[in-house]
């Protein structure tokens, strides 16, 4: 059981203690955060102390790893402090916001030994892995095209002032809190991106970043990419691969919190029509933890390279530095 202090307890913090509860593989034994008020409602929900200062946690003996669940700027500085003090880390995604403080973390924690966590737990959902195993086993033939979309209206009451939805924190509308895990999708089925144009508005929402950004993608393998993100509509989410042999879309009928079943089309060449597979509700926010902590204890290999965790950042660089010079502009280096 790894013993680990949750830093960070706004609604995703408190969200990530709630679905561990009940693991038997990780145990949130303390919560970090700055605010005496927010400590108070996080020790009333969970009945765990809180630290106001995160070196607290750092120096606790009892504390094995932490879990990062604060502003993407803050990212750089808390992996590299958790590094040094011999703790294990997992950072919620984006991990983050430039190349060059990517490749500072990834440094720390691979001089560390540690293997650093990231949360993308989008992967570990029943229709996108079935989508992989598919492209790995080499169903789809020659991966041709790929298309995703992921919306929602839950900013809709969101302040101006948040930190999500600020240009310094949250560049690029909906890309770090949407976008960026179906562009980690795309990376692990047909590997680096070579370009990205993309384009950001803001139509409805107060928030300074926007609510609509859309991309282009081109791979270095040829494969062609693309991927929006609305934050001022309704729920609706997909995911597709095309393919020389065979094309497969998984389609969301729900939010993924709290999730509902999920429609997967595939269609084969030589089918007479497509197949039609409805995978319920999993837990991939649990899996996805869980996995990390298996793979610190050396009961599995973990599913994220370095090439895909400084590749998803660099795409998120990019689609930034093209949104704002209206221009494709190149994705520069991975690990």
């Amino acid at each position: 059981m790894l013993k680990v202090a949750q830093v960070g307890l706004g609604w995703w913090g408190s969200q990530v203690t709630s679905v561990l509860e009940d693991s038997d593989k990780i145990d949130v034994i303390v919560g970090v955060d700055p605010s005496a008020e927010t400590a108070d409602r996080y020790t009333s929900e969970h009945g765990l102390s809180v630290y106001p200062d995160y070196q607290q946690a750092l120096d606790d003996p009892n504390v094995e790893g932490v879990i990062l669940t604060i502003p993407h700027n803050f990212h750089e500085e808390a992996v590299i402090r958790a590094a040094a003090a011999g703790k294990e880390i997992f950072c919620e995604k984006p991990l983050a916001l430039t190349e060059a403080a990517a490749q500072n973390m990834v440094k720390a924690c691979d001089d560390a030994g540690i293997v650093m966590g990231i949360g993308h737990e989008r992967r570990f959902e029943p229709a996108w892995e079935e989508i992989k195993r598919m492209a790995d086993a080499g169903e789809f033939g020659t991966i041709i095209h790929m298309e995703a979309h992921w919306s929602h209206d839950r900013w809709l009451n969101m302040a101006a002032d948040n930190w999500r939805g600020s240009k310094e924190e949250a560049p690029a509308a909906g890309w770090t809190g949407m976008a960026v895990h179906l562009s980690d999708m795309m990376m692990s089925l047909v590997g680096e991106v070579a370009e990205i144009h993309a384009h950001v508005e803001r139509r409805i929402l107060v928030i300074p970043t926007g609510d609509v950004v859309s991309a282009h993608l081109k791979f270095h393998d040829g494969t062609t990419g693309y991927i929006s993100a609305l934050s001022a509509t309704p729920d609706y989410a997909r995911f597709a691969v095309y393919g020389s042999h065979a094309w497969a879309e998984a389609r969301e009928t729900q939010h993924v919190d709290p999730g509902g079943t999920t429609q997967f089309f595939v269609r084969k060449r030589g089918d007479t029509e497509q197949t039609l597979t409805e995978f319920e509700p999993a837990s991939p926010v649990r899996a996805g933890y869980e996995h990390w902590a298996d793979a610190v204890a050396g009961r599995a290999e973990y599913r994220f390279d370095n090439a895909e965790r400084l590749g998803n950042v660099a795409i998120l660089e990019a689609v930034v530095n093209s949104s704002e010079s209206g221009k494709p502009e190149p994705v520069t280096s991975y690990a």
